[in-house]
């Protein structure tokens, strides 16, 4: 019974949530569910219900998800949830409630949530989280992230129980009550984020988290008025080693006082500004004065705008600040000019980022100046606007320790054919930089070289310590040659027009570990495909193998991937399986003209050929038309008997017999079988003389035969046979059935060897001819 009510929830859920798979992860969201769906059972570890119109969370809706490990409920309705909804999870990992309608937190929630490490409460409608701590019972909390535009008040014991912490994020715009020491119990909080609008909130917090956060970032601080940025001076007393400031305005009259805090923090290692505004263009309306700074190490400025950055100086109130640094990172800033003197002051500079800025040749050369940048090794350009390879190259050729430089994204067209550069550059990016062809001007020194999406047709140039090479998005229909390149480990060919490529190409890289040649059009012609088939070890070597290389011909295979393909021994033999059709076609043809030969298929055909001529004409001429009593068929080896005995007996009789011989009676240049034809169809009758030279002649076969379709043709008795000599049946050949068929049929005359016997053979002879 119990197994019959499961499997009936189990087939309730799928109906409502039919992405419910074996995979033990329900995907629900967006479906315009009001309600959690019904049937869940402890098979579900993650559970989707995000972006619904859910309102309200009863305590059995998630009484059998025992086992589930994530339960994503943002962006619903839900206003409301009963005290125990959530006390079966006691396996819950990630809880996310953000962007509801909570007006109110329960601690009784968070009860049983002994496993729980992300909680997510942004974005609701509560003002506070209570008098006592909702957190307290939540040992293995990692995340917390809790705030909505009318949050207000934060207590003293609303942390309580919480000691470590990975992030913390207080989104608190319109934060107005912050009692001191509410903060003050975690131990540790990694990554502490701030979204307060209200400086002396933030100064509060602060003050409490001193000694305990490591990352401190602040959002959205108005930091325009001199008398509300002095409340920051608590930052100063922080151990933390990294701050940030995202979104945040400031002006040229506060960031002298900016500057002072961040310079005094004990420990801090790295400062960020993201997505800030600087109102002001660097004139200080006082000097900096403060204690260089010992530990400072990392900056970063993001997409900080400056509305009159064309106006901005040259820094120098700050130069003595910068000299420690090591890493710089100044992105999509608008930076059109590093000043000499700037670049000179970094002098323990090693990393340099100036990408998505405004710096061309001239001003490189200005910011690159001799004394600058001593011990940088990486340097990024890309995204300017460069546009003379010689004369970046020139430009950066006095820095000694250059190892890795990236002008990526400028655009430089052609180049010329020698260039001066670091001697220790050892990775240099060219990708998208417009260039057609490539030339001697790259420097033979690099490991790395990446001149991806430059429209090249070619790459051959020599790179002795050329260990990765990366050509994606180019125009190259065959891999470059391995000579130039010996010691190539990684190559990128994607995306170009490569066809195929072969064993031998491959092998002679002797060192490539790795190839991503995806995304190209292959010919999956037969000899490719076998290499694909039978190069051990080509799935290791290949990146993306096997859904990034398709079939782009034949059509019939085009869109497969290249490794699933097999072509038809006739598809990939084509020459050799016609060559092989046509000799068998031959021997077919040879053996049917030797069976043929054999059986006198040629003289069938002919036979035939006559016959059908016959068939066309009248089956029996007029009676004005028959010329003679006989046409007389007989072997030319017989003549003499025929022409000197027969003859002389027949035409000589009273009446005489007008017989027809082929060698008086033929037409002279008529064709013999038509001479053979009319002949017998102008006769009365036709006389074999039989005999063994008559059974191997073919003429007379053929007179034997036109003679034997009048017979059967007309019905009537038109053939008269005399045997000259015995003659022995195996003797007649088989090609002579008719002969056979007519001396079992009709009687013969047969010639005899006395004088008497031969007188009764004339008379029956003339009697057979009149009738």
């Amino acid at each position: 019974m119990v197994l019959a009510v499961s499997l009936s929830g189990e087939q309730e859920m799928k109906q409502t949530c039919p992405s419910c798979d074996t995979t033990e992860i329900c995907n629900c969201s967006s479906m315009g569910l009001d309600f959690i769906p019904p049937g869940l059972t402890a098979k579900t570890t993650v559970l989707n219900l995000a972006h619904n119109r859910i309102k309200h969370i009863q305590s059995q809706d998630l009484w059998q998800a025992v086992n589930l490990r994530a339960l994503l409920l943002q962006s619903n309705k839900i206003s409301s949830i009963d005290e125990d909804s959530f006390r079966s999870l006691g396996k819950l990992e990630l809880l996310d409630l953000s962007n509801n309608s909570l007006a109110h937190l329960s601690p009784v929630w968070f009860g049983h949530l002994f496993s729980l490490q992300h909680l997510y409460l942004q974005g609701n409608s509560y003002r506070d989280l209570g008098r006592s701590s909702l957190f307290s019972n939540l040992r293995n909390l990692s995340s917390l992230h809790l705030g909505n535009p009318g949050f207000s008040t934060i207590r003293q014991g609303n942390f309580e129980g919480v000691v470590l912490l990975d992030q913390l994020w207080i989104d608190g715009g319109n934060l107005s009550q912050y009692e001191p020491g509410s903060l003050e119990l975690i131990r540790k909080i990694n990554h502490m984020i701030i979204n307060i609008k209200s400086i002396s909130i933030v100064s509060a917090i602060v003050r409490d988290l001193l000694h305990s956060v490591a990352w401190l970032e602040v959002r959205k601080l108005d930091l325009s008025e001199l008398d509300e940025t002095q409340l920051l001076r608590v930052m100063s007393n922080c151990f933390a080693n990294k701050l940030s400031f995202k979104e945040s305005l400031i002006t040229d009259a506060t960031v002298p006082d900016i500057v002072s805090v961040i310079a005094d923090m004990p420990k801090l290692e790295e400062v960020e500004l993201i997505d800030c505004r600087l109102l002001g263009t660097g004139r200080w309306k006082m000097q900096i004065h403060v204690n260089q700074s010992q530990t400072i190490k990392v900056m970063t400025i993001e997409k900080l705008s400056i509305e009159q950055f064309y106006l901005f100086t040259d820094l120098q109130n700050v130069q003595g600040l910068l000299s420690l640094l090591t890493k710089i990172t100044v992105q999509n800033t608008k930076v059109f000019l590093v000043p000499c003197r700037l670049s000179q002051h970094l002098r323990s500079l090693e990393y340099l980022d100036l990408s998505s800025n405004l710096l061309g040749d001239q001003s490189l050369k200005h910011s690159a100046c001799q004394g600058g940048w001593p011990i940088l090794q990486t340097l990024n350009l890309s995204q300017n606007s460069l546009s003379d390879l010689e004369m970046t190259g020139k430009s950066l050729s006095h820095l000694r320790h250059l190892i890795l430089l990236d002008i990526s994204q400028n655009n430089f067209g052609d180049i010329p054919d020698v260039c001066k550069w670091p001697k220790t550059l050892k990775y240099l990016n060219l990708s998208r930089t417009q260039i057609r062809k490539v030339t001697t001007c790259i420097p033979p020194t690099l490991e790395v070289l990446d001149v991806s999406a430059n429209n090249l047709k070619e790459f051959g140039l020599q790179l002795p310590f050329l260990k990765e090479l990366y050509l994606t998005r180019n125009q190259l229909k065959t891999l470059p040659d391995a000579a130039p390149i010996p010691n190539l480990v990684a190559m990128s060919v994607r995306s170009n027009k490569l066809n195929s490529f072969s064993k031998e190409e491959l092998e002679s890289f002797k060192h490539m570990v790795l190839l991503d040649a995806g995304d190209n059009n292959f010919i999956c012609s037969c000899e490719f495909l076998s290499f694909i088939h039978h190069q051990a070890g080509l799935a290791q070597v290949l990146v993306g193998w096997p859904d990034k290389y398709m079939c782009d011909s034949p059509l019939a295979v085009r869109g497969a991937q290249v490794g699933a393909v097999h072509l038809s021994l006739m598809e990939c033999h084509r020459s050799l399986v016609v060559s092989l059709i046509c000799s068998l076609l031959f021997l077919v043809i040879l053996s049917l003209v030797a069976v043929g030969y054999k059986c006198h298929a040629v003289w069938y055909l002919r036979m035939t050929w006559a016959w059908l001529q016959a068939k066309r004409k009248p089956r029996r001429a007029p009676p004005k038309d028959l010329c003679y009593d006989a046409f007389v068929s007989y072997s030319e080896n017989d003549s003499d008997w025929v022409e000197n005995i027969m003859v002389q007996e027949l035409e000589q009789a009273c009446p005489p017999f007008r017989l027809c011989l082929h060698k008086r009676d033929f037409v002279p240049g008529k064709w013999i079988v038509d001479n053979i034809i009319d002949s017998i169809e102008k006769s009365h009758k036709t006389l074999f003389v039989l005999s063994e030279h008559f059974v191997q002649s073919e003429w007379c076969r053929y007179e034997l035969d036109f003679s034997h379709f009048r017979l059967f043709d007309e019905n009537n008795d038109a053939v008269i046979l005399i045997l000259l000599e015995p003659i022995q049946s195996q003797a007649i050949p088989k090609r002579f059935c008719k002969l056979r068929k007519i001396m079992n049929t009709k009687t013969y005359l047969e010639w005899p060897s006395g004088e008497e016997q031969q007188e009764m053979f004339w008379e029956n002879l003339k009697g057979a001819l009149k009738m």
